[in-house]
């Protein structure tokens, strides 16, 4: 690995994966380890820095020159589910293959005394000695040079792979090896054939590690671009074949924002220093603070009612604000869900009991992609649903607000937003097409404490931000 010691000639018969150990200090020791973290995060492992802390001591126990037990030990702390087990597996297998070196330093042949040049290239010792260790180490050294974890694509491969062999000596190999032609000695020409011999094993090397490097990190960067593509596209431009990445996207944004939430709550409910009770309950120690006391405060996990509408033009919408709620159950207390389109249902329990993906596609095949009245809706909700509202609950409402030259009932949303703390708004278009056509968005935005655009992950993410905080 990078920084490692050459070992002497005598060991260019050694398998490639013994010669992975490099020295004990923790500079070489890292510097493997922390490229090693890097493809597991690109293949979608979650590796944290106590699980990087646990590898590190667990490698200084193993070391490296014993494949299996360096596997066996770096599986153990840094893959917790079956999957994760085996995306390991698969990285660990091709961020430690030395197979093509191996292959090098079996058909290396010891070096003649005759057929030298004056300042012969350390590349061209390596190679004729067929020492893997050392090759390994000059290797990985130039692929860090070359910044060789942001590979991509595999357009890139030659790019890399020429950068590589550049940083590892081969403008000075070539060199000795046309020096060597020159002399005309016939020591000097079998030396040459030797090195031109191990310099093509050499190009295959590397070109093999290049690949493997591609396979490592660059799956990860094209997920992550896609995903960032994904997170920022109109929800109701979606193909059907997006839809499975994106509710596994939606759960990453919902499981964020919930450990966020945790930890903001965890923070804030123990309150500021109670100073009189703090000293009160340290009058036998002298005064010495020994036991505190906080000015607790109560801290209430939002209610939230949303309110759907699964009509044709926003059923692909509320699929996901629907999915988006639920992966937040947990920091949700009285979690409501309606869904309407020229009628309104809840689907509170249908969500809660049921995997969440059937439960959507159940709710839209039952009042889905319908032709929405708004107006209808708010009735039936203000029958069935009016009751469940009180000054501790937010209502969410997501629609474009086109109900079909429908009676709107404004009337009823503003009772809405009197009885709970406050009505957010969703909206898919944007605010220009606001009140033009059968859009009603105009008459209902006055009793809405927050109305705006929400086309994206990102803008769910937004406002469930907001929701939290508020």
């Amino acid at each position: 690995m990078s920084g490692a010691e050459a070992r002497p000639p005598d060991a260019a018969a050694a398998p490639a994966a013994q010669a992975l150990t490099p020295p004990t200090s923790s500079g070489p020791l890292s510097a493997p380890l922390l490229h090693f973290f890097q493809a597991l995060r690109d293949a979608g492992l979650r590796v944290s820095v106590a699980e990087s802390i646990d590898a590190f001591a667990a490698v200084a126990v193993t070391g490296f020159s014993e494949r299996d037990a360096l596997k066996d030990a770096l599986g153990l702390v840094l893959a917790k589910t079956l999957a994760e087990k085996e995306a390991f597996a698969r990285c660990f297998d091709l961020f430690f293959a030395r197979d093509a070196l191996a292959a090098l330093a079996r058909e290396a042949t010891p070096p003649s005394a005759g057929g030298r040049v004056e300042d012969g290239s350390a590349l061209a010792e390596m190679l004729l000695a067929g020492d893997s260790a050392a090759l390994v180490v000059a290797m990985e050294k130039a692929a860090n040079s070359a910044g060789i974890s942001e590979i991509g694509f595999f357009t890139q491969a030659n790019i890399y792979g020429r950068r590589i062999l550049d940083a590892m000596g081969l403008e000075a190999l070539d060199r000795e090896i046309e020096a060597l032609h020159r002399q005309g000695a016939p020591e000097a020409a079998a030396r040459a054939d030797r090195l031109d011999a191990q310099r093509r094993r050499l190009g295959e090397a590397v070109r093999d590690f290049v690949r493997r490097q591609l396979a490592l990190h660059a799956a990860g960067k094209t997920r992550a671009m896609r995903e960032d593509f994904l997170s920022k596209a109109k929800l109701t431009n979606l193909d059907r074949s997006d839809f499975q990445r994106m509710h596994g996207l939606a759960r990453v944004l919902a499981k964020r924002l919930a450990s966020k939430h945790a930890r903001i709550r965890r923070r804030t409910r123990r309150g500021q220093l109670d100073l009189r009770r703090t000293l009160r309950q340290n009058m036998a120690t002298d005064g010495m603070l020994f036991r505190t006391a906080w000015k607790r405060q109560k801290i209430e996990r939002p209610k939230v009612t949303a309110i759907c509408d699964v009509s044709g033009s926003m059923a692909s919408v509320a699929r996901f604000l629907l999915l988006f709620l639920y992966s937040m159950h947990e920091v949700m207390a009285g979690l409501r869900a309606f869904a309407f389109s020229d009628r309104l249902v809840e689907v509170s329990d249908l969500l809660e009991h049921n995997d969440i993906e059937p439960a959507i596609a159940a709710i839209l095949r039952e009042v889905g992609f319908g032709s929405s009245d708004y107006g209808r809706s708010l009735e039936d909700f203000e029958r069935s649903g009016l009751w469940l509202l009180d000054h501790q609950t937010s209502v969410i409402i997501m629609g474009d607000g086109r109900g079909n030259y429908s009676n709107p009932r404004t009337d009823i949303l503003e009772a809405i937003s009197k009885r709970s703390k406050r009505v957010i708004w969703l909206n898919p278009e944007p605010q220009s097409l606001w009140g033009s056509g059968d859009s009603d968005m105009l008459r209902y935005r006055p009793y809405c404490h927050y109305a705006g655009v929400c086309n994206s992950l990102r803008h769910l993410e937004r406002a469930m931000t907001d929701l939290l905080e508020g």
